[in-house]
């Protein structure tokens, strides 16, 4: 089974890398425990906060790792309409969910980005440790039969990853590594189960701050609606599928206390993925495309995301 767990990893690996093209999902007998935490930004994972999607965390308690990979197109010559750059986002972390008490729980991530773009003058890419994230989440409301829970939380993310100034004067100033500020996020999600159904709630804000060379990115509102059908369940195995929406909005940029025009923008994805785990092991994936986006101005494009990742109980 283990062996098993590797092949596929390496088939959707391969399959669905940037290049060629942001959620677990993990569906016990009852839904519980269910976090959702953001991951990376529209435009790319370092500029704040953004999404591969919402992750449900569903373990009560894991190490993981995951990838996660983000295609966008972006105009590169002004003078011209025609949006011709594309731009490879990808990003591979290490995170974590571990429960402090039955109702608070403690989510952290750390992780390392490879960001590529082509442009007329050759291709630019950069690498690195990105922003580190934690947050804690408290169990607001459980029902006595499980049907029905409501989860708030509140997180930091740390500027660990590099801010290049010189990065900002593209079309896309969301192409760094981190976002060289402090900024902060807040989370609520709503949970509704009945038998192998479940539908899933989601929202969350993160406010950016200015970083030391004068930058702000602009403040992020994500919300989404998942659900959640148990499809195979043994003794050995669970095999679970989703399908849903994203939506994400994002505010302007500011610099030196000046809006800077065509930074904010929207977007909208439908996603659909799976879930399956052995004993402590589980394996999950996910493939978002856009059904609308309208990201700076129409001088960039969403094209499509994938995650990947695989998470070990303790």
């Amino acid at each position: 089974m283990k062996k098993l767990f590797f092949i596929i990893s390496l088939i959707l690996f391969n399959l669905n890398q940037a290049k060629t093209i942001n959620d677990s999902l993990f569906i016990p007998n009852n839904f519980h425990d269910e976090i959702l935490c953001n991951e990376c930004d529209a435009c790319g994972c370092a500029a704040g906060n953004g999404s591969s999607g919402f992750e449900s965390l569903l373990n009560p308690q894991f190490i993981g790792i995951k990838y996660f990979a983000q295609h966008y197109k972006a105009k590169e010559n002004l003078f011209v309409n025609d949006l011709t750059q594309d731009q490879y986002f990808n990003t591979i972390q290490l995170w974590a969910k571990i429960p402090l008490t039955q109702k608070l729980g403690v989510y952290a991530s750390l992780p390392f980005h490879f960001h590529e773009k082509k442009t007329l003058q050759g291709d630019i890419s950069i690498n690195g440790i990105g922003d580190f994230n934690l947050m804690g989440i408290y169990k607001l409301i459980n029902s006595k039969d499980n049907t029905h829970e409501l989860n708030g939380g509140v997180g930091v993310k740390v500027p660990l990853g590099k801010f290049d100034k010189k990065g900002i004067s593209g079309v896309n100033p969301s192409f760094q590594l981190g976002t060289g500020s402090w900024d902060y996020q807040a989370v609520l999600n709503y949970r509704f189960q009945k038998n192998k159904l479940a539908v899933l709630l989601n929202t969350d804000y993160t406010l950016k701050t200015e970083n030391k060379k004068h930058y702000q990115f602009g403040n992020q509102w994500n919300y989404s609606v998942t659900g959640f059908y148990q499809i195979l369940s043994n003794d050995r195995i669970i095999f679970s599928g989703k399908a849903g929406f994203q939506g994400e909005v994002y505010d302007r940029n500011n610099q030196f206390d000046e809006v800077l025009p065509n930074t904010a923008g929207s977007a909208l994805y439908g996603k659909l993925g799976f879930e399956t785990s052995f004993k402590k092991l589980s394996l999950g994936t996910e493939l978002m495309l856009p059904t609308y986006t309208n990201l700076a101005g129409g001088d960039i494009e969403a094209k499509s995301r994938f995650s990947l990742f695989l998470n070990f109980g303790i």
